[in-house]
């Protein structure tokens, strides 16, 4: 909640922020029925340190620090806990998950930052008031995934107050699919005729040839788009004709690059090319312009495709050269294509596989 109020540098101050005639910030509040106080020069992080004073931290980091103990060890109770604090104080005890998962979060408790739900009381919640509330977002527009993604939060995080007898019962138990509809496009193998068409179709495009081998090996190897962004010239054996995966490059929301494990233990794995396989990474490897500066995301660096600005490309930029062919050959032929993507691929090959012969345990 803004005050009103402003600092010298024209800024509104938030509520129990103050400043005096010195320029010193001051935040207060009540602990206890206490009224208590902490100061710094600077109320943001950047701010400049007035001549002569001594270094300290910024007010608002302490305030944010100050909210963060108050959560894990202040009064935890349904009657003063909101959806909000339950979901911050969930999220502060996943320590040593992956970005993504971090990043997942993050979003999940921005939604509940603007959302009037979020400000509710979590003993006030009842599964009736949980399933109005996500048939309201599905008709405001969001996907069934996002749906499933923000209610896969709440849910532990409400057991959490259950397990913890804040609560006697967790009013997101419910199956979602009983509540709103599945209305995602749900990913499915395609033909080996479409298959064939399909590269056939990326290999003889006079813009699009460029990336054939990059989906051809999509669709003959299984990997995850984000095992193959991850891949540099050290992951791939030419002499034992082996593709080593051990990582995944994934970019957050912010545009952080991250390398992760792979997403299970075992993901990790070495696959052997055939030789057609063989021939398209011989392909990339030729063609592959060394930059003048190789990008390094952690400790690895020679990744097989960079982008503009010569960063690894990651599963968006593939996500869009897919789509782009899909629309491409639809404008050409009668016979449409349907949507395809890296998952697709890997869908495929896996089906592929399987009617093969491959046995169900190796295909895993």
């Amino acid at each position: 909640m803004k005050s009103g109020r402003k600092d010298h540098k024209n800024r509104v101050l938030r509520e129990g922020e103050s400043q005096d005639k010195e320029g010193r910030y001051r935040y207060t509040y009540y602990e206890n029925g206490k009224q208590k106080c902490f100061y710094s020069w600077k109320l943001e992080t950047n701010d400049k340190l007035p001549v002569g004073k001594k270094d300290c931290i910024a007010l608002r980091v302490q305030i944010e620090e100050m909210k963060k103990r108050q959560l894990l060890y202040g009064k935890y109770s349904g009657s003063s806990y909101t959806v909000l604090e339950l979901v911050e104080r969930y999220v502060a005890l996943k320590t040593g998950v992956r970005k993504s998962t971090q990043a997942g979060y993050k979003t999940v408790i921005n939604v509940l930052k603007k959302d009037e739900f979020g400000g509710r009381k979590i003993s006030d919640i009842r599964i009736s008031d949980a399933k109005l509330w996500l048939i309201q977002m599905q008709n405001n527009g969001r996907g069934y995934s996002s749906i499933h993604t923000i209610r896969g939060v709440l849910r532990p995080a409400f057991q959490m107050a259950v397990d913890d007898d804040v609560l006697l019962k967790n009013p997101f138990e419910f199956q979602l699919a009983t509540v709103i509809i599945n209305n995602s496009i749900r990913r499915e193998a395609i033909t080996k005729k479409q298959e064939r068409d399909f590269l056939k179709f990326v290999k003889e495009d006079s813009h699009f040839s460029k990336y054939y081998e990059g989906i051809y090996i999509l669709f003959k190897t299984g990997m995850r788009i984000s095992e193959f962004c991850g891949l540099t010239i050290h992951d791939i054996d030419m002499e034992e004709r082996t593709i080593d995966i051990n990582h995944q490059l994934q970019r957050l929301s912010d545009m952080e690059y991250v390398i992760e494990q792979t997403k299970t233990n075992s993901g990790k794995r070495v696959l052997p090319m055939t030789p057609e396989v063989y021939e398209c990474f011989k392909t990339i490897l030729k063609k592959r312009k060394v930059p003048k500066k190789e990008p390094m995301i952690g400790k690895y660096v020679g990744f097989l495709y960079l982008d503009k600005n010569g960063m690894p490309m990651v599963a968006l930029h593939w996500q869009k050269y897919f789509d782009h062919i899909c629309a491409k050959y639809n404008s050409i032929y009668k016979v449409q294509m349907p949507k395809i993507t890296p998952h697709v691929c890997r869908h495929t090959y896996c089906t592929n596989m399987a009617l093969a012969g491959m046995n169900p345990k190796t295909l895993q």
